[in-house]
């Protein structure tokens, strides 16, 4: 896409801003960073006009390669502190590659649109599940059988791809449902969302190559612009915002979380619908 480079300047310090958020988001309430990149980056592209088909499917890849090493990061820490089930991720594995080649592949073939509302739906649904159930619902005290285990892991690998998620936002309280101590849930999913990112960026830079209207700096759909200026500052931040979870009401903080995701997936079909 044409772009005059002398208006880059505020859509840097946005991206910037993009980080902070999802940092201080992601350490708050130990969800991925990607379910707040994604709106926000969407919003970015969409006032530096770039293609209505294009926004989502850059905004879901860039976030898929921020969540590469925030994931792998995070997982490795949780792990020194055992809090990943080693034995459900090797057994979930295959599942999620499955679920991100699905993932991708619809991705491919879905408009942009189409995309945003998939976000805009599973946003929404997270967002009430917090307000309705903030602390999380148990329905079992064990996982499943292993067939049924495979279903889930495939269908948080396509979801998470097409979001650009690392499924923290769905596998935490699936895990939560299933009797996973928050701690051991949080970290697990942490190395469940390193196994979603990598093939779900790469399917993402390989699909994307060669797609005219991409917005500068693009390697596929995957903005290295936007990779450089979120992922440290996201890295940063995140710190700061487990510290601060500490000194507010974690009840409050999930009804406010999930009222920014409900307004958010309110903006998401309203554009979409109506703009």
């Amino acid at each position: 896409m044409e772009f005059d480079y002398a208006t880059l300047l505020p859509w840097l310090f946005a991206m910037l801003a993009t980080g902070v958020l999802a940092g201080l988001i992601a350490g708050l309430l130990g969800v991925g960073g990607g379910i707040v990149i994604v709106p926000v980056l969407y919003q970015i592209l969409t006032a530096m006009d770039v293609d209505d088909d294009m926004r989502m499917h850059v905004a879901v890849a860039t976030s898929l390669a921020i969540i590469i090493p925030t994931s792998v990061m995070s997982a490795r820490a949780h792990h020194q502190r055992g809090s990943v089930d080693l034995a459900l991720v090797k057994r979930w594995a295959a599942f999620l590659l499955i679920g991100v080649a699905l993932g991708t592949l619809l991705a491919i073939v879905l408009s942009g649109e189409t995309m945003t509302l998939v976000f805009a739906a599973v946003a929404l649904l997270v967002a009430v599940q917090m307000v309705i159930k903030p602390d999380g619902m148990v329905w079992s005290d064990h996982l499943p059988s292993v067939p049924v285990q495979g279903l889930i892991a495939t269908v948080i690998g396509s979801v998470s791809t097409l979001m650009g998620i690392g499924g923290g936002s769905l596998s935490v309280p699936t895990l939560g449902g299933y009797g996973f101590p928050i701690r051991r849930a949080v970290g697990t999913s942490a190395a469940l969302g390193a196994i979603i990112a990598l093939p779900g960026a790469l399917g993402f830079v390989l699909s994307g190559l060669g797609q005219p209207d991409r917005p500068p700096f693009s390697l596929g759909y995957v903005n290295l612009l936007g990779f450089a200026l979120i992922f440290p500052t996201t890295m940063l931040l995140s710190p700061w915002g487990a510290r601060l979870a500490h000194s507010i009401p974690p009840r409050m903080l999930r009804i406010a979380f999930a009222l920014f995701l409900g307004v958010t997936a309110a903006r998401l079909f309203y554009q979409v619908l109506f703009d």
